[in-house]
């Protein structure tokens, strides 16, 4: 059962998420964020992961602190989920079309936490979302999950579609790279014989 449920409070936010990795991409999400909401829940619905999350945060300061927190708890549920990682794909990328925009990502499900992201908006907001976020939700995920991700965008004019391309990638990676390689079922997919260490 690849599960976790993970529940993180501060002076900043309080944020309730689980997640089940061998899902539906079923998603019952509030954060407060409107467009959060939405890239929350095409990831679930793309990774195929079952994802509930509730989040309340000082939204009247800005956004910052709750979409952070949630990459922050996000990364550290799949992360629990994946338990020792045994019999994972672990490797996986996609080249994800939006419309103009064309966006490649590339994942390591390596327990070393890394992340390139090379990506730009050609507006600081979308309706009332920074995009400068974007960048932080990943890294936050990134750091928390373990992985090494890479993210670029090759070309795009529409901040929403781009967003939107970074996390369908995001998602489309997430469920080629934690499906579970019938060949391979039940090995640590390193030559160390263990992830993260």
């Amino acid at each position: 059962m690849r599960k976790a449920e993970i529940v993180r409070e501060t002076k900043e936010t309080q944020v309730h998420l689980s997640v089940d990795l061998d899902g539906t991409g079923s998603a019952t999400v509030s954060t407060g964020i409107g467009f959060l909401d939405h890239m929350l829940d095409l990831l679930a619905r793309h990774a195929r992961f079952d994802l509930k999350v509730e989040a309340k945060g000082d939204l009247h300061v800005d956004f910052h602190h709750t979409a952070e927190d949630v990459g922050i708890v996000l990364g550290q549920a799949v992360k629990r989920a994946l338990g020792e990682m045994r019999g994972v794909t672990r490797y996986a990328d996609v080249h994800l079309p939006m419309d103009e925009t064309l966006t490649r990502v590339a994942l390591d499900i390596s327990g070393r936490p890394f992340l390139v992201f090379r990506t730009s908006f050609p507006t600081q907001k979308i309706g009332e979302f920074d995009t400068e976020l974007v960048r932080e939700f990943f890294q936050a995920f990134a750091s928390n999950a373990g992985v090494t991700l890479h993210v670029e965008t090759l070309y795009g004019e529409n901040s929403h579609h781009i967003a939107e391309s970074c996390f369908k990638g995001l998602a489309r990676a997430l469920r080629a790279a934690v499906a579970i390689d019938p060949a391979a079922a039940g090995e640590i997919p390193s030559t160390k014989g263990a992830l993260g260490v």
